[in-house]
């Protein structure tokens, strides 16, 4: 039976019944009929919300399924409509620490599921592990729509060859080894925060007190950026961060061009003097590393890289360490990593990024660059696709019983970094950094707990990260 002649024998528009095809939710008789799988609607079947939404829908195809060649109900309905609602980003949060409850429900009758942006621009959410490790690695998704010219950028956020030039290049000096080296220091520095905490007794505020220095340092030490300089640098930073291109308010806008027009001057800056006088750091190293085919970065491509680094090396571990912290100390697993060895202290960081993947960080958007298919979904050239890591990380066809803190889990590698071409180069350091920060903790507090309840906890968000604005601790 062709779309058409269904949505007339159920009086709805040809839109409606390719919502529900999409969805999976064709009642038993129809499904057989036309080879639907029989996972789909079991799942949701317990979805109240659907049911509510689909009632009048379902009623008329069990109708029509029931009914024989002369029956009146297998006549076409006249002048009856109905549309469908599709939900609007950025679903609700109820807790803070936890994933949007919308992301189980779409997850489990279609993991890719039509969705308007803030903006009420149309896109495909895939919240599967399956499907979104499917849209990292395939190049039928790009950073940008198909045919679009994108004059200017030189940051990773790019694709094809022009990103695999830099990034073959910036792997030169950002590579794991290099990063390993910068252990003896930020261990170091962690433990000179965490004993000044420890010293100006309780309460204290981690996220003033630990995870903004130590973060912003390890950031401030790894470009060169000489000590007389580093509180403008943090201001910067701060402001830059800050800046929600996503979900902001249309007059925030401009200043947070602002902000990162002057973090950009800034780094302008920087590199010149690194060109002048090379230092013992990774943007001196990069300003150096060259390459027979590949030549070496431009002073546009190294700006780029030092602003980069700052948004993703910068808030994103401030906010790693702060809501690793509510974690560990909410499940009563702080103290575990006083006398961890390295492999159990590992699967416990492990376990609390995947847990936290999403409010540190998620993909930017891609964009289909022909028609293709995406778990049974047709998807159009130009297509805005969204993937989201928390989602994923919370699949239990991957990870059973995923809302369980379970260190050590035997599952499949959590996606917090990313996957395929565009996977975290400084995933390393940020595993270093978080693990560095919560086993010291672990060390020299062992009586550490919050003062405040979590939902007492004031947050924050930008166009990629959610973090609190203070983390108030006692012992």
């Amino acid at each position: 039976m062709r779309i058409g002649e269904l949505a007339a024998l159920l009086g709805v528009s040809t839109r409606t019944v390719r919502y529900y095809h999409y969805q999976g939710v064709l009642p038993e008789a129809s499904r057989r009929a036309n080879g639907y799988s029989s996972a789909w609607y079991a799942a949701l079947a317990t979805d109240p919300e659907v049911a509510a939404r689909g009632q009048d829908f379902y009623r008329r195809l069990d109708e029509l399924a029931e009914a024989k060649p002369d029956d009146s109900r297998s006549s076409p309905v006249k002048g009856a409509h109905m549309t469908t609602t599709t939900p609007t980003l950025p679903f609700d949060r109820p807790d803070p620490m936890e994933p949007p409850p919308a992301y189980a429900r779409l997850r489990a009758r279609t993991p890719v599921a039509r969705v308007l942006t803030p903006a009420g621009q149309p896109a495909w959410l895939v919240t599967s592990y399956d499907a979104v490790t499917a849209v990292l690695s395939d190049r039928g998704f790009g950073l940008a729509p198909p045919g679009t010219d994108l004059p200017g950028n030189d940051t990773l956020f790019q694709d094809g060859e022009a990103h695999a030039r830099l990034r073959r290049l910036v792997s030169k000096t950002f590579s794991p080894r290099s990063l390993a080296a910068l252990r003896g220091r930020i261990e170091q520095l962690t433990a000179g925060y965490v004993s000044a905490v420890a010293g100006g007794g309780p309460p204290a505020d981690l996220v003033a007190e630990l995870a903004t220095p130590l973060s912003i340092t390890v950031i401030s030490e790894l470009l060169g950026v000489r000590i007389d300089e580093r509180e403008r640098f943090r201001d910067l930073a701060d402001a830059a961060s800050a800046a929600d291109f996503v979900f902001g308010a249309e007059e925030d806008m401009a200043a947070a061009a602002q902000a990162w027009d002057a973090l950009g001057g800034y780094a302008a800056g920087l590199v010149a003097a690194k060109r002048k006088e090379p230092g013992d750091d990774l943007l001196s190293g990069l300003i150096a590393v060259r390459d027979t085919d590949d030549g070496r970065l431009s002073d546009t491509e190294l700006i780029a890289m030092t602003t980069t680094i700052v948004s993703a090396g910068y808030l994103s571990a401030r906010n790693a360490i702060s809501v690793g912290t509510i974690r560990l100390l909410t499940e009563g697993r702080l103290a575990t990593l006083a006398t961890a060895g390295s492999d159990q202290a590992d699967a416990t960081v492990a376990e609390v990024l995947r847990m936290q993947a999403g409010l540190t960080g998620e993909p930017f958007p891609r964009y289909a660059q022909h028609d293709l298919e995406l778990a049974g979904v047709p998807i159009s050239a130009g297509d805005l696709v969204l993937v989201r890591l928390e989602a994923a990380n919370r699949d239990p066809r991957r990870f059973p019983e995923p809302d369980r803190f379970l260190p050590g889990r035997k599952s499949s590698p959590p996606l917090v970094f990313g996957h395929g071409l565009h996977y975290c180069l400084g995933a390393p350091l940020a595993r270093l950094e978080v693990g560095t920060a919560l086993s010291a903790l672990a060390r020299q507090l062992p009586d550490l707990q919050l003062q405040d309840p979590v939902h007492h906890i004031e947050w924050t968000r930008n166009a990629v990260d959610i973090g609190p604005v203070t983390l108030r601790v006692t012992w």
